[in-house]
């Protein structure tokens, strides 16, 4: 076969990912909080956005955002039976509706480079012909209303102005300051303090801290014994047992077989065999469980008040309110910026282009489309950006509506009348691509007449039923589940055996692997360590 050349005319259809459709898409994965921080960036880096001076909306501004948009022509090009990406799903309203209203940009300059304003209007003329007040300030009515007094919403939260906790270390060396120890033995106390975990039990013997300080062994014996008398009791103990036993010191309790159980027989405690302490100690049932709850009340990690991380507060994104027999969805638009493009650059926009562009065009004509140009790249970028916020609310609202819509007695009666749900199922609903729902309910939260839940929490899987019925949400089930533990005798605690067997009297065909890994995922422990002797 010859080798040859040839040409060939190929047609072609793909996907471009430019950077206002990866925005807008990326604004959809946002919560509340980084959103707000998103708008806050753009507007330092894009001159051309501006916050609205907050004036009411007029009434053609409140029809133009009214929810009935959001079921009605809003996804253009979604659903049917081509399953379109959710990246088309997003270009296919935004690139419409910047096509309608900034035109071509690149068509429009070529037109200027030529002079043929008698072709058309040019983009500049497009664009200043846009109702730029009844347009760029519109708002959905989505969101939560922004009145108030200026200045109040902008107040950081109470949870903001808290100071930061003192570490467990820096508690010591604190009340250091007050002791009698002398700088030697401050400068073994520091390097005991250094190896203290979070747990409040030191992680190196006294051999390894002598060495590493210098000092002779029984002068860390010293230190060591001073440091284990702070606050908080039991601190700079070297296992479970020595904190327990400090803690019994110092809290003088007058309980003998307390002290022999943590002294002798830890590991049957931890075990919670209460039978075989009995046996081992000559004490009855009675007197071990007694002992026992008394060792109970002491803390087996001194750190845990210092260790761990802040506590993160949680701000819903959606809230739902029960007005009546109907759920109302508003989405949380506080601290939110309402976005508009500053009127300042509308007559650099407006303003004709220049004609040439060749090389010997002056410089300040070169100077001036230039300007041009670069307004008219960041109203594009801005208008980009409305467009992708304004979009994001409408999916958000959309989806929490299927949410409502399939969950219903869960916001009605609550957790254990929790349905089987699918991303799917929500997509079908809507009209949208599965990972398009899949990125709006990702680390969003939303406030319920129930409590606060996060958006994945309405997806779970579901449990089959033994005659055949209705299956079971998974959630459902761990409720149930933990409601039967809660009803249970302490003293003789149900085996996750006896919990299967009991789920599956009520029709719920469930293995006993699948209580247990439930059990688990609740942080609920296994029957012999529930066990409680009253």
């Amino acid at each position: 076969m010859a080798i040859e050349l040839k040409q060939q005319l190929k047609m072609s259809q793909q996907l471009v990912m430019t950077p206002q459709l990866q925005q807008a898409i990326k604004l959809l994965q946002l919560n509340q909080l980084e959103l707000v921080n998103l708008v806050q960036q753009e507007l330092q880096e894009n001159p051309v956005l501006e916050e609205s001076d907050g004036e009411d909306e007029t009434q053609a501004e409140r029809d133009d955002a009214t929810p009935d948009d959001f079921g009605e022509g809003a996804e253009a090009g979604e659903g049917g039976d081509g399953e379109p990406s959710p990246e088309l799903e997003m270009a296919a309203d935004l690139a419409a509706a910047e096509g309608a209203d900034l035109g071509d940009a690149t068509t429009a300059d070529a037109a200027a480079d030529a002079g043929a304003d008698e072709s058309g209007p040019t983009d500049a003329e497009k664009i200043a012909d846009v109702e730029w007040e009844q347009y760029l300030e519109s708002h959905p009515m989505t969101g939560l209303d922004h009145g108030g007094v200026a200045g109040e919403d902008d107040r950081p939260s109470l949870e903001a102005t808290y100071t930061r906790r003192p570490s467990l270390a820096e508690h010591l060396e604190w009340q250091l300051q007050v002791t009698d120890l002398d700088a030697a033995e401050l400068e073994i106390a520091s390097w005991i303090i250094g190896n203290i975990d979070e747990r409040g039990f030191l992680c190196s013997t006294v051999e390894e801290l002598a060495r590493q300080s210098g000092a002779e062994e029984p002068d860390v014996e010293r230190v060591l014994t001073a440091i284990q008398a702070l606050d908080p009791t039991g601190v700079a103990a070297r296992d479970l047992r020595e904190c327990l036993l400090i803690q019994i010191d110092t809290l003088k309790i007058e309980d003998a077989l307390a002290r022999r159980l943590v002294d002798e027989h830890i590991d049957l405690l931890q075990k919670r065999d209460f039978r075989g302490l009995s046996r081992v100690t000559g004490a009855t049932l009675q007197e071990v469980a007694d002992a026992a709850r008394v060792i109970g009340g002491l803390e087996p990690r001194p750190g845990r008040g210092f260790g761990g991380e802040d506590p993160v507060y949680i701000t819903p994104d959606i809230y739902v309110y029960k007005i009546g027999d109907d759920f109302h969805v508003l989405l949380n638009e506080d601290g939110l910026p309402k976005l508009k493009i500053n009127s300042m650059y509308r007559e650099v926009m407006s303003s004709g282009g220049t004609k040439g562009g060749s090389e010997s065009a002056p410089a300040a004509e070169l100077a001036e489309r230039d300007t041009k140009n670069y307004v008219t790249d960041k109203v594009r970028s801005a208008m980009w950006l409305i467009k992708s916020i304004h979009q994001r609310q409408r999916t958000i609202y959309k989806v929490m509506q299927s949410i409502i819509h399939f969950q219903r007695e869960f916001f009605e009666h609550g957790v254990a009348y929790l349905k089987p749900l699918n991303l799917r199922d929500v997509a079908e609903d809507i009209e949208m691509h599965e990972s398009t729902v899949s990125r709006v309910t990702t680390n969003k939260y939303v406030h319920t007449p129930q409590g606060i839940f996060e958006l994945k929490y309405f997806f779970n899987s579901s449990i089959g039923r033994s005659d055949g019925g209705e299956a079971v949400a998974s959630e459902s089930v761990k409720e149930k589940i933990r409601k039967i533990i809660e009803a249970e005798d302490p003293a003789r605690p149900l085996s996750d055996q006896r919990i299967a067997e009991m789920l599956k009297a009520g029709n719920i065909d469930i293995a006993r692997r699948t209580v247990t890994k439930y059990r688990e995922a609740m942080s609920i422990l296994s029957s012999t360590k529930r066990r409680q002797v009253v």
